[in-house]
């Protein structure tokens, strides 16, 4: 650098890098891995991801991929913060859950939150919850003027929100500087039960309170969005925010039905929505949503200062596993690191042991400082938006507002989100993603931690006190471990009438380095399946394996070695398994030429990354539970 050119020249020094040249280096790592077909896009094609809704994410993304200009902070679209200022004065609301049904019980744990750094209560009332007459009782020693409330009271709703407000009066706080929501959510409690009875009173209800909000309590929401029931039925993102458009639309017709001012009705509602540990994800779908509702207010005639969405963003129940819960601590703390940077205005992180029962103080604690650390260490609140910009966040976000759009529009042309829950749309669609998830967990492709990989079959299982059942008698609750749940159950109960899990023989075959990676593949199948794992100290071949497996007192086998060894040793082995005694013999690894060799020695079943464990696993138990 000189004083006649002050430039660094460092960048001049290097050619310009183009797709091209890099795409010919994925060409060459990929036939190092055995792909030689693939080149120029087609080699960047192999390394794409594919999502729900028809998204598939890319290996690269550069400035041509980029979408739309995303705004500013604080005005339309809204994609980049609700708020010119974000969440970056005081942070974003700390918000826990409260599912207590006895009311001093709820009052404790109320109270040791706010203590603690929680900064607003969400609690369940009425049906699973506290009583609407212990109401008073749960918020003993809170001051209502400090603290925001949030009720969650399914068909109490109206109840619920009046002894709120005769609280608030009682106190003495002014109602004008009441805050939270009062969690009117009639189509919400439409898809949880099923039942459109009251729907119409319930509306009408609902509009009342919205009417009174406006009034006296501006600072109060009357109404809650709650996509919570959709993902929760195993709906994807796009799916999940369609439907809380048209649930939106469907309060917004109310309101101004009713009365109301289209900016007043806009005010009157707060989103609710999940937040995974999928963490791009998540943070792409609450920036789409802020984009996709503005244009819903903009279409119905509201101010800019009226079309923010308020958020709130609450940790996935489906994403949460009974086995190994522990890791439920990783996953939503992504969530909640996500949902902060999405831009969400108040975040819930469910305890880790919320699958379990009611939660304990210690899981309350990691839940509440998980958020502490996010906000007081983290520094994540100080700056909005941080994933503003780049290019892949600013692609799917643009990606899955299109498909989210597009299915809130399917909603609206069934007749709205009320006529699509009566007709079973909505269910309908549901399901069928749902299935195609499960293939995939079934398969492993969506792999879980501690569950479906890596199982720890010995860690002494958690137990809670039981929580209260949640409604039901509309949409199903899923959970991604569901399959795995049941095939651990029967581990269970098999160990509780034989004293001993149910066990596979693993016949290593061959060197070290010719069995073990299969050999660790098999284990971690098998074992995910509660079935335990057992094996000699070295490897076996076909003069020893009987002995061998007379041993390990198991009933079935796997062979685990390379394919060139299979070619050599397999079909023996696997005979010699036979006339042992075990009653059925799996190989691991693709059969290839040699199926029906291997079949005729007496190998049973093959077992591949990419098969579907679930079916395996259960045939495997269905054998072995055989007296």
């Amino acid at each position: 650098m000189t004083a006649e050119s002050p430039e660094l020249p460092l960048a001049a020094a290097f050619p310009d890098a183009d797709r091209e040249q890099w795409q010919r280096l994925v060409e060459g790592v990929l036939r190092k891995s055995g792909v030689t077909e693939a080149s120029g896009a087609a080699a960047e094609d192999a390394l794409a991801t594919d999502l729900q809704d028809g998204i598939r994410i890319r290996p690269l993304y550069t400035a041509e991929d980029g979408a739309a200009a995303p705004g500013h902070p604080g005005f339309p679209p809204f994609v980049r913060a609700g708020r010119p200022e974000g969440t970056t004065v005081a942070g974003w609301d700390v918000r826990q859950r409260h599912v207590h049904t006895d009311p001093r019980q709820a009052n404790a744990s109320v109270l040791a939150d706010l203590e603690n750094g929680v900064t607003s209560v969400w609690l369940t009332v009425g049906d699973g919850g506290v009583p609407v007459s212990g109401l008073e009782q749960a918020l003993q020693g809170v001051y209502l003027d400090l603290a925001a409330v949030v009720l969650d009271a399914g068909a109490d709703f109206a109840a619920a929100a009046e002894e709120l407000l005769r609280l608030y009066t009682a106190s003495g706080a002014p109602l004008g500087e009441a805050a939270g929501c009062l969690g009117a959510d009639p189509l919400g409690l439409l898809a949880r039960t099923g039942d459109d009875a009251k729907l119409r009173l319930q509306l009408e209800s609902a509009a009342r309170l919205a009417e009174r909000c406006t009034a006296e309590a501006p600072g109060l929401r009357a109404l809650a969005v709650d996509a919570l029931p959709y993902h929760e039925a195993g709906g994807s993102a796009a799916e999940e925010l369609g439907t809380s458009l048209a649930t939106g639309v469907g309060y917004l017709r109310q309101l101004t039905g009713s009365g109301l001012g289209i900016d007043d009705a806009c005010r009157q509602l707060e989103f609710r929505y999940a937040a995974t540990a999928d963490q791009f994800l998540t943070i792409a779908k609450l920036r789409a949503a802020r984009r996709l509702w503005a244009r819903v207010a903009e279409v119905c005639g509201a101010s800019p200062a009226a079309a923010a969405q308020r958020q709130h963003a609450v940790t996935s129940t489906v994403m949460m596993t009974r086995r190994d819960p522990w890791v439920n601590m990783l996953r939503t703390t992504v969530a909640g690191l996500s949902a902060g940077v999405g831009g969400a205005e108040a975040v819930t992180v469910l305890p880790f042991d919320a699958a379990l029962g009611l939660p304990d103080a210690f899981a309350r604690r990691i839940a509440r400082n998980t958020q502490s650390v996010l906000l007081e260490e983290s520094h994540l609140s100080k700056v909005i938006d941080p994933a503003g910009g780049s290019w892949y966040v600013e692609s799917l976000t643009d990606e899955l507002a299109r498909a989210a759009w597009a299915w809130f529009q399917e909603i609206e042309g069934a007749g709205g989100q009320a006529a699509a829950l009566r007709s079973g749309m909505i269910a309908g669609r549901l399901a069928e993603t749902w299935q195609r998830r499960t293939d995939d967990l079934a398969r492993r492709r969506e792999p879980i931690t501690g569950v479906s990989e890596f199982p720890h079959l010995a860690e002494p299982p958690v137990h809670r006190e039981p929580a209260p059942a949640p409604i039901g008698g509309g949409l199903p609750r899923v959970r991604r471990d569901d399959a795995y749940e049941r095939l651990r159950s029967r581990s269970d109960a098999h160990l509780a009438a034989s004293g001993a899990r149910p066990k596979v023989f693993l016949a290593a075959l061959g060197p070290v380095a010719a069995h073990t990676a299969r050999l660790a593949f098999a284990a971690n199948l098998f074992q995910a399946g509660g079935i335990e794992t057992v094996q000699e100290d070295g490897p076996v071949d076909a003069e020893s394996v009987a002995e061998a497996f007379a041993r390990s007192g198991a009933r079935t086998a796997c062979l685990c070695a390379s394919d060139a060894v299979y070619g050599e040793q397999a079909a023996a082995v696997a005979a010699a398994l036979k006339s042992a005694g075990a009653v059925r013999v799996h190989l691991a690894g693709k059969p290839g030429e040699r199926r029906e060799e291997f079949t005729a020695a007496g190998v049973d079943s093959f077992v591949f990354a990419g098969c579907d464990a679930v079916e395996v696993l259960s045939s495997a138990l269905d054998v072995m539970e055989v007296a």
